[in-house]
């Protein structure tokens, strides 16, 4: 099965600056991948080359099994960028309109209207709306042509905690459709809710792809969450774990082993108490990975 998205020794330069320095990368029918990374760590550029938006500098990318600048080979593509730049004069409805007539088979528009949540909308100048509607415009708009394909760059930035979920919510039924989701966030709890495979980019490489799972339970560090001790004490025991405390009094440590900081405290005889222990979350993990990453370039 030919993958939606092949990359091979995927190189981008802009001048002196390499902001992607060789990615060998498939991305098949029916994924729903996270694409995590920091800032500048080439995952716009990535989806750019996918969108052929941006030729490579070297290696090859192709889409849907063709050379993603030809217009036939993102006929099954939808996308919404990091920058929001609707046409401020026209209507809701007329951006839904003008977009689906770009495709042989575009969803109704009584469909997208009620996945997104946009009949409040319709009739508003787009140069109307807030920032958070018109994101959401934004991202309904990505699955205006029916797509096969979704890339969603930052896709609930300026959104409140509601509207992102009701956002995750269409995006998750269209996932469950068929259509195959590619995301970046800087929300990683957006990843885990939308994603089952992530792949962590950092300094224009990828290091780390496999299931959500995996990456978490690849990082070995637990969370303590306890009270009634104080934080130079769990430092003392582990001056290797991050530890902070909330004014309600509640520590958090993150540690390498959190069975062994439990066996110090108890032999020393420190007061504790609301034990709990759970592993990673995807945050911590992405944290260790790029930690791990940039260790690596500084010993090269």
């Amino acid at each position: 099965m030919t993958a939606l998205i092949r990359t091979r020794d995927l190189v981008k330069r802009f001048g002196d600056v390499t902001a992607l320095g060789g990615v060998t990368l498939d991305i098949d029918a029916g994924e729903c991948v996270g694409l995590l990374g920091p800032n500048g760590a080439g995952k716009t550029t990535l989806l750019s080359l996918v969108e052929g938006l941006r030729a490579p500098s070297s290696g090859e990318v192709r889409l849907f099994g063709g050379d993603p600048r030809d217009a036939s080979s993102r006929v099954r593509l939808g996308s919404t960028p990091q920058a929001t730049a609707l046409p401020e004069s026209l209507r809701v409805r007329e951006v839904l309109d003008f977009v689906a007539a770009h495709f042989p088979a575009p969803s109704p528009r009584s469909t997208i209207v009620e996945e997104f949540a946009l009949a409040p909308l319709l009739h508003q100048q787009c140069g109307a709306l807030s920032g958070g509607q018109q994101r959401r415009v934004a991202v309904a708009l990505a699955f205006v042509g029916n797509p096969d394909l979704v890339l969603l760059d930052e896709p609930t930035t300026g959104l409140d905690v509601d509207a992102r979920r009701a956002l995750w919510d269409a995006v998750r039924r269209r996932h469950a459709a068929g259509c195959a989701v590619v995301v970046t966030s800087h929300h990683l709890e957006e990843i885990e809710q939308l994603a089952s495979r992530v792949v962590v980019v950092d300094d224009g490489l990828v290091r780390a792809d496999d299931t959500l799972a995996a990456i978490v339970s690849s990082v070995a560090r637990r969370r303590v969450q306890l009270r009634g001790i104080d934080t130079d004490d769990i430092l003392r025991l582990d001056p290797a774990a991050s530890v902070t405390q909330d004014p309600d009094g509640l520590v958090t440590a993150v540690v390498g082993d959190s069975d062994a900081l439990v066996r110090a405290m108890v032999e020393r005889g420190l007061p504790f108490a609301d034990l709990a222990v759970r592993g990673a979350t995807l945050e911590e993990a992405f944290l260790t990975l790029t930690d791990k990453s940039a260790d690596a370039r500084k010993a090269a």
